[in-house]
């Protein structure tokens, strides 16, 4: 029995569970409908105007240094069955954004819980990782805007659980999520209100790989995840004894930047130029994420409520 109130981190590694149809693998191709390798940002160009916006010794390095968590599950950021080729929303929008900046970007694989800490100490110049804005994160890092994604729920077929609109419907249950994610954060806030209604706690499971995630889920060590809505849809998708719950709460999604970085003045035009000029669109539907787009991108948003 798991000590009340605990919440415990599960390492997991992924070897084994990405090969072949391992349970609870994730999908690493696009799911029927969805080309992960088609090209809708290449004809992108410089925009001179904005590329001036950078700090100037961005614009004579000519590069920025990226970390991202590429241990997601489509569409947001996620490897090609080669281990080698990072594709997905996240990705595709960074790169456009990048064409606009005339810049490359110099991509560095890292965990989740990992990249926000890194900004602050000067490793990466930004973040992407479907990161969630939130007025606690603000305190530490700046956001520019490019998605609106949030937190959602998924279940076994036959679990009894009904679309959940507060947590307290989850006390008893065991949930699984991701380290240093907005769904971990949420969880643990509310744990003690299960013990106020004179009900059992729920248990958090925290999992350092997707994969592991989906995996617990499929063999009953969790009844549910808690995860992106936008992952969460597309994985139960490829799954058919996984079902999507609900959608728990929308946030926006942003590039995670130092505080006061001076990088934010040059992302958030190249993002809107995405937008206007119809290249954001294309991205999206790639990723059948229309339901994600924002209309404007947006420098520390407040947080959604």
């Amino acid at each position: 029995m798991l000590p009340r109130f605990r919440t415990i981190v599960v390492m997991l590694t992924a070897a084994g569970l990405l090969a072949g149809c391992a349970p609870g693998a994730i999908p690493t191709e696009a799911a029927p409908g969805l080309d992960a390798t088609a090209d809708v940002i290449s004809a992108v160009p410089k925009d001179e105007a904005i590329a001036a916006l950078l700090p100037p010794d961005v614009r004579q390095a000519g590069v920025l240094t990226f970390g991202s968590s590429l241990d997601g599950s489509p569409p947001g950021a996620f490897y090609l069955a080669d281990n080698r080729t990072a594709v997905g929303v996240d990705i595709d929008v960074a790169e456009a954004v990048a064409r606009v900046l005339g810049v490359r970007i110099d991509r560095q694989d890292a965990a989740f819980d990992t990249i926000l800490p890194a900004l602050g100490s000067g490793k990466f110049q930004v973040g992407t990782g479907n990161f969630g804005v939130t007025e606690e994160r603000k305190k530490t890092v700046d956001f520019v805007t490019y998605l609106n994604d949030g937190q959602g729920l998924a279940v076994r077929q036959d679990s009894d659980l009904t679309p959940v609109t507060d947590v307290t419907q989850l006390c008893g249950h065991t949930i699984g999520t991701g380290a240093g994610t907005t769904f971990e954060t949420t969880l643990n806030a509310h744990q003690h209100r299960c013990g106020e209604l004179g009900r059992p706690a729920y248990q958090v499971l925290v999992f350092k790989e997707m994969s592991a995630q989906y995996s617990a889920l499929q063999q009953g060590k969790v009844d549910v995840l808690m995860s992106t809505i936008n992952g969460l849809r597309y994985t139960v998708s490829q799954q058919p004894n996984l079902r999507f719950l609900n959608e728990f709460r929308r946030l926006n999604v942003g590039f995670a930047l130092p505080k006061n970085s001076p990088l934010a003045p040059a992302l958030q035009p190249a993002v809107n130029k995405l937008i206007e000029d119809g290249t954001y669109e294309r991205i999206v539907r790639k990723w059948g994420v229309e339901d994600s787009a924002i209309s404007t991108s947006e420098t520390n948003p407040p947080e959604l409520r």
